[in-house]
Parts: structure tokens; C-alpha cells; sequence
């Protein structure tokens, strides 16, 4: 359950020059803003391509968040604080977006949130009446500062945990003087970034097969096992250890899990990552293959080791072949 307490709307618009730094919080008893707020929010902080961070020790974010907790800065006055610090960031980029910047004080599932929402603008098409003359006129007109509708993704923002101070967020890189910058993790909240529990299961799956691979073993069988042990342990706890998947995976060789070890260490891979159940069940699942004949094959994980559903046979000449078994009927698609 999403309770947003407070929430204030600031615009960005470098378009036409024109920066408006709001001075009241958006109304939000209003059914509009509050469904608009929490659809977003919702989607944003359950996204599982968001990094997490750490403050750095001497983070003015980190200082300005406490002085507002405890009473020594109102609401809009550290909202403001904060879309100035992205004005000026953003102003000194080499592409200027525009954006509508929302911040907003909310308590999802008993843990207080403080939320930065950017909300970059949109071109989209709209109406416009004209009066001409005597006559009334409808025309068809960009509109170059459009908010993004409850089924898209907001591309950048920032949620921070008031009592554990923990981080998470989405940026895009950009070029601020000449230099290749993330701004909210740089310029505004001044913090750390570790990979995203998306990328970590990439990457997982990666130095697995290239382990594999290296060692002369079937890429297939290791990664199946890998996404069949990230599977299963997510059923017990949200929580995963990158290591532990390669213990499991090259339990038979300590040189394998050696090497699968370096090279997550220099992947910058977390050594936990919170990983959303649902979200891990349909990366891990089904495993995808294709031949260099052309044949793509998609099969559950777990099915890989059971020879009732399907066998790779190793041939003399070299070659693969792939028996599928206890077929009761094929479907197209």
C-alpha cells in the first residue's frame, strides 16, 4: 500500500527558457494526481533495473534528508534545494531535456519514502481551437511537454529509505561539460552504484557460460543450473549471493569456482542482491537455445538433467543431438 503524504511539482522546460519552481505541494486529495503518483511509484520502485546506492560520508543529500526529517527544513524548501541542483546539472549538459520534476514524502508498506520522480517530457499531438474571425477553427499541434501516461516507465528517479538511508535509482548517462556523467547518483544525491539485479542475473549467466565454455564443459548445462538455483532460492528468501550460484553450478571443480569468483569480483557484482520472486521466475525458467543450423529451442530449466523430457547426446563426429521425449502433442505457433 502506497501513502503519499506529500508530493510537489517542479518544471524544468529548457525549450523555452523557462524554469518554475513551485512554492505550494500539489493537492493530493485529488484523484487524478494521487492515481498518476501511485501508478508511478508503484512501477519505478519495483523496477528491477534500478541500481542500489550508498551515500557517500560527506553527501549534502544525505545532510538535507535529516534536516528535513527532523523539522529544520520544510518540505518545499528542501524540494526546492533539490530541482535547483538538477537545473543547474542539467543546464550544463550537452543535450538539454526537459522535464517535470516530482518529489514527493510517501510510506510504502510502513517503510517512509522520499521519491524523485523525472518525468521527462514527451512531444505528442493535441487540439487546439482557433478563433478565426467569426468562425471557430480545431486544429491538430505538437505539444512538447507531455507527462508520461500509467502504462510507460519513468526513465529516471531515485527512492530513498528514511530510516536506513538505503538507495535506490534509475539514470541515463549524459555528457555534463564534456564529461560523461550520471546525475542523480553524482550531482544530486552524491552516493554509490552497484549493479541492478537485472544486470546481475545477466552477468551471472554470462560468466557462467564463458567459465563453462573456457573449461571445455557445456555452456547449456551450466547455465540451466545456474537459472534453476536462482529459481528455487528465490522460493525461500528474496535475497541472492552471486557466489553461492557459481558453488553451486562448479560444485565438482574448486579451479572453476575459483575463476567464476574473479570474474565477479570484476564484474562490480554485489555480493547480495533483493531480487523480486516473480521477477526471477520468469528470467530463469525457460532456457533458450539456437543451433548453427537455424533451430531455436526453448525449454524449462529443470527439464535440462531430467532424460524423460529431453537428452544432448554427444556424437562421435563432433556434432550434438538433441532428443526430445514423452511428446503427447505439438503445437504451433
Amino acid at each position: 500500500m502506497i501513502i503519499v503524504n506529500k508530493a510537489i511539482l517542479h518544471i524544468l522546460d529548457f525549450n523555452s527558457g523557462i524554469t518554475v519552481f513551485s512554492q505550494q505541494e500539489l493537492e493530493i486529495k485529488s484523484d487524478s494526481v494521487i492515481t498518476f503518483l501511485t501508478k508511478h511509484i508503484e512501477r519505478s520502485y519495483n523496477d528491477q533495473n534500478s541500481k542500489a546506492g550508498v551515500f557517500d560520508p560527506n553527501s549534502k543529500f544525505k545532510r538535507q534528508v535529516a534536516d528535513y526529517i527532523d523539522g529544520r527544513l520544510e518540505f518545499v524548501d528542501f524540494s526546492i534545494a533539490i530541482a535547483g541542483l538538477m537545473d543547474s546539472a542539467i543546464s550544463q549538459a550537452d543535450v538539454l531535456d526537459s522535464s517535470d520534476l516530482l518529489i514527493c514524502d510517501l510510506v510504502m508498506d510502513d517503510n517512509r519514502l522520499i521519491a524523485i520522480l523525472k518525468c521527462n517530457n514527451r512531444v505528442g499531438f493535441t487540439h487546439q481551437v482557433i478563433q478565426d474571425g467569426d468562425k471557430v477553427k480545431n486544429e491538430i499541434i505538437n505539444h512538447h511537454a507531455i507527462l508520461p501516461n500509467l502504462s510507460q516507465k519513468i526513465d529516471e528517479y531515485a527512492f530513498v529509505e528514511v530510516d536506513s538511508l538505503t538507495i535506490k535509482f534509475i539514470d541515463k548517462k549524459r555528457l555534463v561539460n564534456g564529461q560523461e556523467t550520471y546525475v542523480l547518483p553524482e550531482k544530486i544525491l552524491e552516493c554509490s552504484s552497484s549493479v541492478s539485479p537485472n544486470s546481475t542475473i545477466k552477468l551471472v549467466n554470462s560468466i557462467t557460460r564463458k567459465v563453462a565454455e573456457k573449461h571445455g564443459q557445456s555452456s547449456v548445462a551450466a547455465i540451466s543450473k545456474a537459472k534453476n538455483y536462482m529459481v528455487e532460492h528465490t522460493e525461500t528468501s528474496e535475497f541472492l549471493d552471486p557466489v553461492e550460484v557459481g558453488k553451486t553450478v562448479f560444485r565438482s571443480s574448486p579451479i572453476m569456482q575459483e575463476e567464476y569468483l574473479e570474474e565477479v569480483k570484476k564484474a562490480g557484482i554485489a555480493e547480495v542482491v533483493k531480487i523480486d520472486r516473480d521477477f526471477c521466475v520468469k528470467k530463469g525458467k525457460n532456457h533458450k537455445i539456437k543451433t548453427d543450423t537455424g533451430i531455436e529451442i526453448s525449454f524449462p530449466v529443470d527439464y535440462f538433467e531430467n532424460k524423460e523430457y529431453m537428452e544432448f547426446v554427444n556424437n562421435s563426429d563432433g556434432t550434438i543431438s538433441i532428443e526430445l521425449k514423452n511428446i503427447g502433442k505439438i503445437i504451433n505457433r
